[in-house]
């Protein structure tokens, strides 16, 4: 996160410098979406400390989730910058450019663009390995600072070439709108972390892993089945239902079997499975009232719109 913010600051100079010099619409929004990256950086950073403290008394889940709150702020961040980058296309296209040393400011972009490119990778690659929703955010943030740098770029070179001045402010408004999509990513996975919506591809998995162990003779049948997702652990809870002339010991056994074979579907994670063993023939009549088989069927693969 240091090496991000030091860039994000370089970049910030770099572009702000070369859109004074310039008077180009397009190259100053790319340095009001710097600014905007700066502050979302400092935000990753101290959520990604905050997510990783391990769970408390107070916390016993741990505190993973502050993930998704950064990665809403990242996408409100971008929101707002996209609707600056907007007015100033918007603005200029109306009242014309005035452009000046064009050459000078490509040759400080094009630099600045490539330094950004290899930082986003970097952040998304080493994010994915960890499962750290922090570094994949901040590295989509990054790479939407490339996005508009390299438009910037042919935008500013387009009118070096060709001396079309309007060019400039109309780069300026794609640009926008290309960021304004990941802003709306970004808060749309915030959104689904935050009110803790199923991950269909874990449902799939695990639904598949239950199916195959019924079919096998593990158990007679499973409900109650829920999952939950914080970054790199997932909490599984379920009812493991078995014949009523099983003894306990069988029955637990043919559970920890079921098990592992949850935690095994998810290597790269940690996985918490939680299982209450019941008699099939009493399950759906002693304790739960609640629709067992509706709740199956939504998470169904084929009721996600997942089937093959």
């Amino acid at each position: 996160m240091a090496t991000s913010l030091g860039v994000a600051v370089l970049m910030l100079v770099g572009k702000l410098a070369a859109g004074l010099m310039t008077g180009s619409a397009a190259i100053l929004s790319d340095a009001a979406e710097s600014v905007i990256h700066i502050l979302a950086t400092g935000i990753a950073a101290y959520a990604l400390w905050l997510s990783a403290r391990p769970a408390d008394h107070d916390h016993p889940y741990g505190h993973g989730k502050f993930a998704y709150f950064s990665s809403g702020a990242e996408g409100g961040l971008i929101l707002a910058a996209a609707c600056g980058i907007l007015y100033l296309g918007i603005k200029g296209l109306i009242e014309g450019p005035e452009l000046h040393q064009l050459g000078l400011g490509l040759g400080i972009i094009a630099a600045l663009t490539l330094i950004n490119l290899a930082l986003g990778l970097f952040l998304i690659r080493t994010g994915k390995h960890f499962n750290s929703l922090v570094l994949v955010a901040n590295g989509h943030h990054v790479l939407t600072d490339v996005w508009t740098s390299g438009a910037v770029l042919l935008g500013v070179a387009l009118v070096y070439l060709t001396g079309l001045t309007w060019l400039d402010p109309l780069v300026a408004i794609l640009a926008g709108l290309n960021i304004l999509r990941t802003a709306v990513q970004l808060l749309k996975t915030s959104i689904e972390g935050l009110t803790e919506r199923a991950a269909p591809e874990d449902t799939r998995l695990i639904l598949d892993c239950l199916q195959s162990a019924v079919a096998e003779g593990h158990l007679q049948a499973f409900h109650q089945l829920r999952h939950r997702r914080v970054n790199d652990e997932l909490w599984i809870d379920l009812h493991l239902l078995f014949p009523h002339d099983w003894t306990i010991t069988a029955a637990h056994d043919q559970a920890c079997e079921v098990e592992a074979r949850l935690v095994t579907l998810f290597p790269k994670d940690k996985v918490h499975v939680n299982s209450h063993l019941e008699p099939a023939d009493i399950a759906h009549d002693r304790a739960h009232p609640d629709n067992h088989a509706a709740l199956h069927d939504a998470l169904k693969p084929e009721a996600m719109g997942l089937s093959d």
